[in-house]
């Protein structure tokens, strides 16, 4: 089976605060999950390359906003991880208000990917962003990611789980994905381009 090639995507900048993100209006996508759902991983799958986002095996290492231009016209962004308990309690401060603050203010933004780990069930942090994304509104796409992972059971709970949290969420979608084997590459790329290609109608 062979799998897209991802988008042609390249390094931009990387921001610690709003005011340092790139001013203009290119429509962006943004990456976040926790530290350890294999976020880079996924964006590195996405873009086809394996060394876009920095993979570290020790969780929490995305410390600040990175962009990354693509070929459609259109951003990557990966977010700061949440959920990393090694790290203190000022320093997830730090991150967090950046990371809402992107959320909440940032116009460029058009589409959400949000990475769990199905090997589990959502946990309170998930749920605290799904359930705030469900509130805002915001174009949302869930990978449930590690499913060359995780068992049968552990797939169809995290996916019940998450679909009970999404219930009547129209601009929200689950896929079942592997960064590793690149399932459900397709249908994230698809989605992709529907959110450039919307924004870039407007």
């Amino acid at each position: 089976m062979t799998h897209p090639v991802g988008l042609s995507s390249k390094f931009l900048t990387s921001a610690s605060s709003l005011a340092e993100c790139p001013q203009d209006s290119m429509p962006e996508v943004a990456f976040i999950g926790r530290s350890n759902s294999g976020k880079s991983s996924c964006l590195n799958r996405i873009s086809g390359s394996k060394s876009l986002a920095r993979v570290s095996k020790t969780p929490g290492r995305t410390q600040l906003i990175n962009f990354f231009n693509t070929s459609l016209n259109g951003r990557l962004v990966d977010l700061p991880g949440y959920g990393y308990a090694r790290v203190s309690k000022q320093k997830q401060a730090e991150w967090g208000h950046t990371v809402d603050q992107y959320l909440q203010e940032r116009t460029n933004l058009v589409g959400l990917v949000l990475i769990i780990d199905s090997r589990h069930d959502p946990q309170p942090l998930d749920q605290e962003m799904l359930t705030w994304c469900r509130s805002q509104h915001i174009p949302l796409l869930v990978l449930l990611n590690k499913v060359d992972k995780a068992t049968q059971r552990e797939r169809t709970l995290c996916l019940r789980a998450v679909q009970e949290l999404l219930a009547d969420y129209k601009q929200a979608n689950v896929i079942m994905f592997s960064a590793k084997s690149g399932k459900g590459s397709s249908a994230v790329l698809q989605q992709i381009h529907a959110w450039f290609g919307s924004a870039a109608s407007q």
